[in-house]
């Protein structure tokens, strides 16, 4: 089986990938998400990393509410131009996906100790990016999921685009959700049939630190991998694990049995080729 690995697109997708599909006979696209442009990123970091604070509190709600949708017109054309694509695609959530409410409620709660008030806007809710998806048939979801083609078995996990706390409620929950479905596939996993794909790459690795020179000055030179992503790796063991989030440290790297990917990022015309034959896997960037 031959997979195409992409994932960071932040509002485009090249035409180059349609013309590698076909002539590397990919078989699978997995994507790692954050399909979405975060037009405002500068705006958020000034205002809002590492504060009690939202954006709409800001500038506005109208404008706020401006900003949103133009990044959710922005991400779904990257989805349509997928859904032309001659290939099955499984995805996750990015951080940056409009994820669901349990994903930004660790972050508030156990990162702010907040007592929430700031949750957003109602229509955050309403006008999210996991609806979006739904419209186009090709791209099926597995965070916290699953989806199999032959006798490999995917797992996913969206969102977590920091360490996270090991501690949190939610990060429990999550926990308990990925043990579930590894437990459900515990033969397949035995026989390294299990693939898991998340949008951040594992804790402290050579894939998750935080390098470029545009980063905020208060995470530069840190490891801001998922803790979760970590510790499932580490406990399970599946034959290939999929991430990505942190763009500067695309590369390859083995965990036990486990080799972990990180494409880096999409837009900036990086992904990686896996193929698969038996428990064999070999990796080649396209750039």
């Amino acid at each position: 089986m031959r997979i195409l690995v992409l994932g960071d697109f932040h509002g485009k997708f090249q035409k180059k990938w349609e013309k590698i599909i076909n002539k590397e006979k990919i078989d699978l696209l997995i994507s790692n998400g954050d399909y979405l442009p975060f037009a405002y990123r500068k705006l958020w970091f000034k205002h809002c990393f590492g504060k009690d604070t939202g954006l709409w509190e800001v500038i506005g709600m109208k404008k706020y509410r401006k900003l949103v949708k133009d990044d959710l017109k922005s991400g779904e054309e990257v989805l349509k131009k997928m859904n032309k694509l001659p290939t099955l695609i499984f995805t996750v959530l990015g951080n940056i996906d409009w994820p669901m409410p349990d994903d930004v409620t660790e972050y508030i709660s156990s990162n702010l100790k907040s007592k929430a008030k700031n949750n957003g806007p109602s229509f955050d809710k309403k006008e999210n990016f996991a609806k979006i998806i739904k419209k186009y048939p090709k791209i099926k979801r597995i965070d916290y999921s699953f989806a199999k083609i032959g006798d490999y078995v995917f797992i996913g996990m969206r969102g977590h685009s920091f360490p996270g706390h090991v501690k949190s409620k939610p990060f429990r929950n999550h926990r308990k959700k990925l043990d579930k479905l590894f437990k459900k596939f515990k033969e397949e996993n035995k026989n390294m049939r299990v693939i898991f794909v998340s949008h951040n790459v594992p804790y402290n690795t050579r894939l998750d630190k935080i390098t470029s020179k545009k980063a905020d000055k208060r995470v530069r030179g840190k490891h801001y991998g998922s803790k979760l992503a970590r510790r499932i790796i580490d406990f399970y063991q599946p034959v290939l694990a999929i991430g990505g989030h942190i763009h500067e440290s695309m590369g390859v790297q083995k965990l036990g049995k486990t080799l972990i990917v990180n494409p880096g990022a999409a837009h900036e015309g990086n992904g990686v080729i896996v193929e698969i034959d038996n428990e064999r896997l070999k990796a080649k960037f396209v750039r």
